[in-house]
């Protein structure tokens, strides 16, 4: 009776904790079989545990170069997702004007539709434009595709704001610029940062749209797709694993930044 009870009261602690160990059970086979040795092309049975693909990660040929281009696609288009949707948001939520209302619903179409409709959209407008599939065909793409992400994500966070605080920074004689460096900016940063890396995270990992754009570019989850057609190199479960472990450190680091701001405001 008592361990009924015990389950009654830590019933959703327990499931929780189940659907995060599901969820993470992928990337735990991933870094397991980063250190196996496979014999033959396919790392999908364990060998011998070996630290020889950690030592080469680049050992494959093309990989570190796909990684390379896919990163800098995902930092540009970023930057780019990022500055337009703040705008956008910031339109959305401060400013009355005509369409207003169609373009909210418009924005949430690209999260809406299935990828490989956007991804033929933008495919046959590069076609009929006469553009040369490549870097920047994608990279147009993926700021097309992030855009929407990042509307939400900011536009939820300026809702959020409570505008006599600009208010007082005008009645304290700061101007427009001023109020928007020093108060707006920095109330709205928290939805800014948490679009900005929806964006790295999705443009990072795209493969869809950047198959239908990518002419004979490879970025690395064209590189991986490519590469279980022959075979999965151990350096794939390399990169894997530790893009995970900085993302989770990322995570850790900024749950700690924000406890002791908040400790501090307290």
């Amino acid at each position: 009776m008592a361990f009924v009870n015990w389950f009654k009261r830590h019933v959703v602690v327990i499931a929780g904790l189940l659907t995060l160990a599901y969820l993470l059970l992928p990337n735990v086979v991933v870094t397991v079989f980063s250190f196996n040795k496979p014999n033959g092309r396919f790392n999908y049975e364990w060998q011998q545990f070996s630290t020889d693909a950690w030592k080469d990660p680049c050992g494959v040929a093309g990989l570190c170069g796909s990684l390379s281009l896919s990163l800098q696609i995902a930092l540009w288009a970023t930057l780019g997702a990022t500055a337009l949707g703040t705008a956008i948001a910031f339109a959305l939520v401060r400013y009355r004007f005509r369409a207003r209302g169609a373009i909210n619903s418009l924005i949430f179409l690209p999260m809406a539709m299935p990828e490989v409709v956007m991804a033929a959209s933008l495919l046959t407008l590069f076609l009929n434009m006469g553009a040369q599939l490549g870097f920047w065909t994608i990279l147009i793409a993926h700021i097309m595709f992030c855009l929407s992400f990042v509307v939400t994500a900011v536009k939820a966070r300026v809702m959020s704001m409570d505008p006599r605080l600009e208010q007082a920074a005008q009645d304290l004689y700061a101007g427009p610029f001023q109020t928007f460096v020093r108060v707006t900016l920095p109330i709205a940063a928290p939805g800014i940062a948490a679009g900005a890396l929806l964006a790295f995270a999705l443009s990072f990992d795209d493969f869809i749209i950047t198959n239908f754009n990518a002419g004979s570019t490879v970025t690395f989850p064209m590189f991986v797709w490519g590469s279980a057609q022959r075979g999965t190199p151990v350096q794939i479960n390399v990169v894997g694993t530790a893009m995970f472990v900085i993302a989770v450190l990322f995570v850790l680091v900024s749950m700690v930044l924000g406890n002791r701001r908040n400790r501090r405001k307290a």
